[in-house]
């Protein structure tokens, strides 16, 4: 376990699939002036990269281990949201297909997978100190010691529309069940793997956003944040 360094302001926000942690992630680290970490990008981007080199991910686990700790991961921070490379390879545009989005939270599975995974996180949280950053296990497992820990939840059926929604104006096709479904099913794989599963930290703000706008979210966790925190933002 970590202890934060006194320059890191590290917020978590930490929830199941589709319940708006990227987006509020990063409109809430532009309101407090923080730098954005999307950490399902990395686990998405292992996935790719499995398919595309042909690997088998529930028989051959070994080779995604090998290629997660030889695929140097990096992301552009200069852009917004920073966009994500793969062994040089820009891979941003990638990580929301359907065959992406099936495969994650198998790979995310693989405790070989999420240690590395887990020390790139940390080593980022290091070179940016001052951070917001959304996912699974940030709150209970990467940044313990995360100056603010928000987890965000919603129905299945007002998730799968929230990323029906996103999917279509990323231009690609929508199968509202299909994702439905794909959503149950991540939720069951991320909360019952051994490793780093999906949980609210004790010391977490909980916010259930099915009945919410973005923006009355998004208010909400920059409340909270300014009450704990203070002028170290």
């Amino acid at each position: 376990m970590t202890t934060a360094t006194p320059d890191q302001l590290i917020v978590t926000i930490d929830g199941p699939a589709g319940s708006g942690k990227s987006t509020l992630a990063r409109r809430l680290a532009a309101r407090l002036g923080l730098d954005f970490l999307d950490t399902g990008a990395m686990y998405r981007a292992v996935a790719a990269k499995a398919i595309e080199r042909g690997i088998d991910i529930a028989e051959e686990p070994y080779y995604v281990v090998e290629l997660a700790r030889n695929c140097p991961l990096r992301f552009d921070w200069q852009t917004d949201p920073p966009r994500l490379y793969a062994r040089g390879s820009d891979v941003t545009d990638r990580l929301r297909d359907s065959d992406v989005a099936g495969l994650v939270s198998d790979v995310a599975a693989i405790g070989a997978v999420r240690s590395v995974l887990v020390e790139n996180q940390r080593r980022i949280g290091v070179e940016h100190p001052r951070l917001v950053t959304e996912g699974r296990d940030q709150g209970s497992i990467v940044f313990p010691h995360a100056a603010v820990k928000f987890y965000l939840d919603a129905s299945p059926a007002v998730r799968a529309t929230r990323r029906a929604e996103q999917l279509r104006e990323m231009g690609k096709p929508v199968q509202l069940q299909n994702i439905r479904q794909n959503i149950i099913e991540r939720d069951r794989k991320d909360s019952s793997r051994p490793d780093g599963p999906l949980i609210c930290p004790d010391d977490a703000i909980r916010i259930d956003t099915s009945d919410m706008t973005l923006d009355a979210v998004l208010d909400l966790l920059e409340q909270n944040v300014r009450v704990k925190v203070g002028t170290r933002v």
